[in-house]
């Protein structure tokens, strides 16, 4: 179970937050989502269904190197049983010199890419409402993606009900959704430094490498791409286990198999988002980056 699951979050709150998002949604009377399946746009279509019924709710998924194909499959699926209609357009964000040089905000560019193809097709079928998973913890994180969702009039639902990352996954544990306790997975290009180049190859050796420790049993944990060197962060729990000789020359094994010359252990253990600590660094005054 990811840690983030066991947060503890006010029920009668989250509940009145649910309603107040249900009125939302049928105040839309036909909406898509741009749907990754992952825990929160997976609970906006949940949602969707439930207030709009499945007939006036498309799920949007953009298909690209950066989502892992167990990610895409399992997206597949989880609309196919809420029995809503699912579509899947090919993205093209790795051709734009802006994305693939990978810069700070390069998710401003991805978002930018699939908002285009989710605006053409919501015009193209008369849907007035676009939307997308942000939630209100959102606000306090590094997202260059919200900027292009304001752009292209996409609203986020959770974002304007104040629903929380661990409300979302109380709320989806109520409805018996399968992403209830699901980790959390950005998209490959999260591996990448800023300014390390993102190309289709590279992204997927980094696909190569997590589907080899997810099928380990991990669930926490990122394989950071530093050209030849990945950089692995796993549980705190499990770095002891993985440092072991046997398993670690396994592990060392495999990963030059996939393309890597290295591979290290990150004594800090996993932490989402940790592409972002360079970003704080860079904030920092002068004297204190000595």
């Amino acid at each position: 179970m990811s840690k983030n699951a066991a947060a503890t979050v006010d029920a009668t709150q989250a509940e009145a937050r649910y309603a107040q998002l249900a009125d939302l949604l049928r105040g839309m009377g036909e909406v898509c989502v741009a749907f990754s399946g992952g825990v929160d746009s997976a609970f906006v279509l949940a949602a969707a269904v439930a207030a709009l019924g499945p007939a006036r709710v498309t799920a949007v998924t953009g298909l690209s190197g950066a989502l892992p194909v167990r990610e895409r499959n399992e997206a597949r699926q989880f609309a196919r049983d809420l029995g809503c209609r699912h579509v899947e357009i090919r993205t093209f964000e790795i051709d734009d010199e802006n994305y693939a040089s990978n810069p700070a905000d390069r998710c401003y560019f991805c978002k930018s890419e699939l908002y285009t193809h989710l605006k053409r097709y919501a015009a193209e079928h008369g849907i007035a409402f676009m939307l997308n998973g942000a939630n209100a913890d959102d606000r306090g994180d590094w997202r260059p993606g919200m900027a292009a969702a304001d752009e292209f009039h996409i609203r986020s639902p959770l974002l304007e009900c104040e629903l929380t990352k661990a409300e979302v996954r109380h709320l989806s544990r109520k409805l018996g959704l399968p992403t209830a306790d699901k980790p959390a997975m950005a998209c490959l290009a999260s591996r990448f430094p800023y300014g390390t180049r993102v190309t289709p190859e590279a992204l997927a050796r980094v696909e190569a490498a997590e589907d080899y420790l997810w099928g380990l049993g991990l669930r926490d944990f990122r394989v950071r791409h530093h050209d030849t060197l990945a950089r692995i962060e796993l549980p705190a729990d499990r770095i002891a286990e993985f440092a072991a000789p046997d398993r670690r020359r396994e592990l060392v094994t495999r990963f030059r198999e996939i393309g890597y010359t290295y591979a290290t252990l990150d004594l800090q253990g996993f932490r989402s988002g940790s592409g972002n600590e360079v970003l704080a660094q860079l904030k920092a005054p002068a004297a204190d980056q000595a």
